[in-house]
């Protein structure tokens, strides 16, 4: 038997990492997914980056905004059920209309999105569908493409002569690369299509109306029509696309609801429960308007 190179020997290490990672699959949607770093290592970037993020960014001092903002995450939290996530929902001042949910629960809006939530809904909107990111790991997904392809340059770098400490440095660029794909830029049309989908699930178990989220995607569409798309919004699908498959998600989102006094957490233990504030469903001739910054 012939001794294997080393480029074989890389590329058999790679198909069988491959293998292994195909057994993963998305919440909800039980779409198959390629990971190949833990989740642990995923939450630890995040706070990483949460960290970064706030040293950045001032925190926004409206407190009508943070209250309503810290209120609503809370409910999506509750129909995330992950317990072992550490979140933290903050607004962030800044003029681009993004959000985002870190690996391990901690969600920012910025100030700049806000002329789009305009309501709760609205808001429930935005924070369901980050959160869906998180709880499918697109992070990790983003961080495992990158990985993938600093893979094939070190296969490449094999077969041309050697590897030496570029397997290190590309492993290395590789988590540094995917930090920025999966966290802090936009995710892929098929990413954020899922994201959709779960966010209306998660904003029905939490006892919100999954849609009045078209109401929200509707004013994003239309407002600046002609200019550059929010950030929010980059990589999603085009417009016709992205309501007629919300549309097509209701339904499904639908058997998840339940009364939006039901899905309120207890209160914390000493609190009786008829202090906490009422969180009515939201709609259209409800909602809560959320004040300007």
């Amino acid at each position: 038997m012939l001794p294997m190179s080393r480029t074989a020997i890389l590329s058999l290490a790679l198909g069988l990492t491959l293998l292994a990672a195909a057994c993963a699959s998305a919440p909800y949607t039980g779409r198959r997914q390629l990971l190949f770093t833990s989740e642990g290592r995923e939450t630890k970037m995040g706070y990483q980056a949460f960290e970064q993020i706030k040293r950045q960014y001032k925190l926004a001092g409206n407190p009508d905004t943070n209250a309503l903002v810290t209120q609503v995450g809370r409910r999506i939290a509750d129909a995330a059920q992950r317990p072992d996530y550490r979140w933290e929902f903050v607004v962030l001042e800044g003029k681009e209309a993004n959000a985002f949910c870190l690996p391990g629960g901690k969600v920012g809006i910025f100030t700049g999105l806000l002329k789009y939530t305009k309501d709760e809904a609205g808001m429930a909107t935005v924070i369901s569908h980050e959160v869906a990111h998180a709880l499918a790991r697109h992070a990790g997904e983003r961080l495992s493409q990158s990985m993938l392809a600093q893979a094939g340059g070190i296969g490449l770098g094999a077969a041309l002569g050697g590897v030496g400490s570029l397997a290190g440095t590309a492993i290395m660029q590789g988590y540094s690369l995917g930090a920025q794909l999966g966290i802090l830029l936009p995710y892929s049309r098929t990413q954020e299509s899922e994201a959709d989908r779960v966010g209306l699930i998660l904003m029905a178990k939490a006892g919100y109306d999954p849609a009045q989220a078209l109401e929200f995607w509707k004013r994003m569409m239309t407002t600046d029509k002609g200019g550059k798309l929010p950030q929010f919004m980059s990589s999603h699908p085009n417009d016709a696309s992205r309501l007629r498959e919300l549309q097509e998600f209701l339904p499904e989102a639908r058997k998840y609801s339940v009364p939006a006094q039901e899905a309120q957490s207890p209160p914390p233990p000493g609190i009786p429960a008829a202090t906490r504030p009422s969180l009515a469903p939201a709609a259209p001739a409800a909602g809560r308007w959320i004040p300007a910054p």
